[in-house]
């Protein structure tokens, strides 16, 4: 906010400005810094905090309106050590630098929402100072605060396996044309961002179309206002495997998909939910997805840290172990046949013609591409009678 001509400085500043954001039962503090051209009165610096959710679109020529509030603090804050007159007023003067101290804490946990902004919505925190003056307009500055509410996805309920089968009966011209099934489970319904969901499933084709298996993480954000719903979803990350002919099936086993950077679930505010899913379904030309969808809780606190430091530990020691042995027992040049790894494979096979999936490309020829993996590089060790060893690279 501008400061008008009479103000130099009229702000809100926090105790901590590096802090991020505020959880329930966090003290919000600061200063009101105030600083004037001329000789200024005041009778009152009103500071509030405000934490307010709303709802608000159109629906044809209805306008849908909802305001819910989670936060509602006001005090009168006063100057230390200057002199008042016996209405309480104070005179600020020009050249000096005036702060007016303020705290409040944050409600307690499940009394309060995570900031959010949406499309038709949005969840915000302020604090807000009021000057008010003899005779005048009360002048105002406010400034914004993140809180988010800490969501453990390290329960019981959210570290359970979770699946499900769908199958749908395909018909062309009236004329059944066989079925496409899918069966799909992951190993927990409760993640944060960064960590990957590891998908087993199943895919069976009976009918005459070449299919193709897909998985992705969609959000779902619902707003509600004027007892009427809105819901807003959206993709946010995919993941695609190989083209299924006629009579043939497809199994996925450990395949992965990350969760990306997205906010935490919202799932504690009565008129703005935010939900998350993985969605595992088949594409078939002429008909409708095969669709099958699993709930997600994507946290503030679960297992990818923990797991990661688990799994880089043992792969440091297996490492170390793998370089002791090389040194210590040389073996024979290795061959094209120890080679495991094959290039050809590391996409999906290529069809003839690719799929149209809404916002994937259309449908256009896809050369497939052909790649020799490198020969194998390899070391040899020349013993000596001493004990040392000596490496020597071999081109």
């Amino acid at each position: 906010m501008v400061a008008p001509k009479r103000m130099k400085t009229f702000e809100v500043v926090f105790s901590d400005p590096s802090k991020t954001f505020y959880c329930s039962g966090d003290k919000v503090a600061g200063t009101i810094v105030v600083e004037v051209s001329e000789v200024t009165r005041v009778s009152a610096m009103r500071v509030l905090g405000i934490g307010c959710a709303k709802v608000e679109y159109a629906k044809g020529k209805q306008k849908c309106r909802e305001e819910n509030e989670y936060l509602r603090y006001e005090e009168v804050v006063h100057l230390d050590d200057h002199p008042a007159d016996h209405d309480g007023s104070v005179i600020l003067r020009p050249g000096n630098k005036y702060e007016y101290m303020f705290g409040f804490e944050l409600p307690q946990q499940g009394q309060i929402v995570s900031s959010y902004k949406g499309k038709f919505g949005y969840v915000q925190y302020y604090v807000k100072a009021l000057m008010e003056r003899p005779g005048q307009l009360a002048l105002e500055c406010k400034k914004h605060f993140e809180v988010e509410e800490p969501l453990d996805v390290n329960t019981p309920d959210l570290l359970s396996p979770t699946g499900g089968m769908k199958e749908k009966k395909v018909t062309c011209m009236f004329i059944p044309d066989g079925q496409v099934s899918l069966n799909a489970k992951i190993d927990r319904k409760g993640f944060c961002e960064g960590e990957d969901i590891c998908i087993s499933a199943k895919f069976e084709n009976t009918c005459s179309r070449i299919v193709v298996p897909k998985a992705a993480i969609i959000s779902k954000h619902t707003y509600q206002a004027n007892g009427r719903t809105k819901v807003f979803r959206q993709k946010l990350s995919s993941v695609r495997g190989n083209h299924i002919i006629s009579g043939m099936c497809d199994a996925w086993q450990g395949k992965t998909i990350r969760v990306p950077k997205i906010k935490p679930s919202m799932l504690a505010c009565n008129i703005i939910r935010v939900e998350y899913a993985l969605m595992i379904y088949v594409h078939i030309p002429g008909s409708d997805k095969l669709i099958l969808e699993l709930p997600l809780v994507i946290g503030t606190a679960g297992l990818g840290s923990r797991n990661n430091s688990v799994s880089s530990t043992e792969g440091s020691s297996s490492n170390a172990s793998a370089s002791w042995v090389s040194l210590r027992m040389p073996s024979a040049p290795p061959s094209y046949c120890d080679v495991t790894r094959d290039c050809r494979l590391d996409q999906p096979l290529t069809p003839l013609l690719d799929d149209y999936d809404g916002d994937d490309s259309p449908i256009f020829m896809h050369p497939a591409a052909f790649q020799f993996p490198p020969p194998p590089a390899y070391t040899e060790v020349d013993e000596e009678y001493n004990g040392n060893a000596r490496m020597l690279q071999v081109c």
